[in-house]
């Protein structure tokens, strides 16, 4: 039996012995495997998709595209390269690793949450992903691993501002021109500004006229997303569930990209593209991001999952292993790398 088979029955036994382990990372050593049978991948196949908890594959070498099944059931694998999008070469796996146990240790829940999550948003439509993934963070907002980052985050008020938090400009050429204005605050994705930005959106898709929408934001960073003086305000998870349905700034994006013929959404990136940054960027037709722009998708830490529609636009960018990868390390992506993946169109 391979390294690859005895790894994944050792995983199962365990599963068996003791379940329901949320906390578990198990690691399937690939290397070596690529003489596996088709009966042998099935095996580990079925084996990987019983196991909760996050499974990651780890390979020296690169893995041969007939093994794309076995990747496929794995959260992600860390490789030189390998079949589609399932993989990611990284300098250190070892550290890699430790980052990844580190999320999973402190937030199971969330971790495992996700996981099936990404199932989900893999097969359905742009809309019913938006509710599956507000459906899991609304219910992750009353547990545990949330309440212990909210009670340990430090507290302070912030002074409302009463002028708008997002600037509409025609300009020439039938272009709507939105740009995203708390630079002070690094545009923190604030409701003020998601319903100014929804309002904006609102033009384009009222008004005929209108070829194309330019999303900009002002100041350092295009947005360093949802603005943490708001989370944990919201009356009730139902009601948060609701609200971020109906008042979804990733689904307005997608709306005009996909309903109306001809319209183009384009959103050029900057500096810091954090959470909610990225998440409704992803939803555009075209993102265009300047060579210091970085993304970062930290929500695990909160005991947390995207809920700007990340699990939904970013796995139709660069696929669900990449953006598992992404969550579970909270790593920065570089432009270079985000081009590479094709998070974003254009670098310049």
């Amino acid at each position: 039996m391979s390294v690859l088979e005895l790894a994944a029955e050792r995983a199962l036994r365990g599963l068996i012995d003791d379940y329901p382990p949320w906390g578990e990372l198990w690691v399937v050593d690939l290397t070596g495997s690529d003489d596996l049978d088709v009966q042998a991948i099935e095996r580990v196949v079925a084996a990987a998709d019983e196991l909760p908890g996050i499974v990651v594959g780890v390979a020296e070498e690169p893995v041969p595209s007939r093994l794309a099944p076995v990747l496929e059931a794995l959260s992600f694998t860390l490789a030189p390269s390998g079949p589609g999008s399932t993989w990611v070469a990284v300098d250190d796996t070892s550290a890699c690793l430790a980052e990844i146990e580190a999320t999973v240790t402190r937030s199971p829940l969330a971790c495992q949450t996700l996981r099936t999550l990404l199932g989900l948003t893999d097969v359905l439509s742009a809309r019913d992903g938006v509710v599956a993934e507000s459906l899991a963070y609304s219910t992750l907002l009353a547990g545990p691993e949330f309440a212990a980052w909210l009670a340990a985050r430090p507290s302070g008020a912030v002074a409302p501002d009463p002028s708008p938090a997002v600037r509409v400009s025609r300009l020439p050429g039938d272009v709507l021109e939105v740009t995203l204005d708390r630079p002070a605050r690094h545009n923190a994705f604030s409701a003020q500004m998601r319903d100014e930005l929804l309002a904006a959106l609102d033009v384009a898709k009222l008004d005929p006229t209108v070829v194309e929408v330019v999303l900009r934001g002002a100041g350092p960073s295009f947005c360093a997303g949802g603005d943490l003086a708001e989370f944990g305000t919201t009356p009730d998870p139902a009601t948060a569930h609701l609200v971020r349905v109906a008042r979804s700034a990733g689904l307005a994006v997608n709306g005009l990209v996909v309903d109306r013929l001809g319209a183009r959404v384009r959103v050029e990136l900057h500096g810091a593209c954090i959470g909610a940054g990225i998440e409704i960027p992803a939803f555009a037709e075209t993102v265009v991001a300047t060579p210091d722009a970085w993304f970062r998708l930290p929500e695990l830490s909160m005991g947390l999952v995207p809920g700007a529609g990340g699990t939904v636009s970013i796995p139709r960018r660069i696929g669900r292993w990449r953006t598992a990868w992404l969550l579970l390390t909270g790593r920065d992506l570089a432009a270079a790398t985000a081009l590479e993946w094709g998070l974003v169109d254009v670098v310049g």
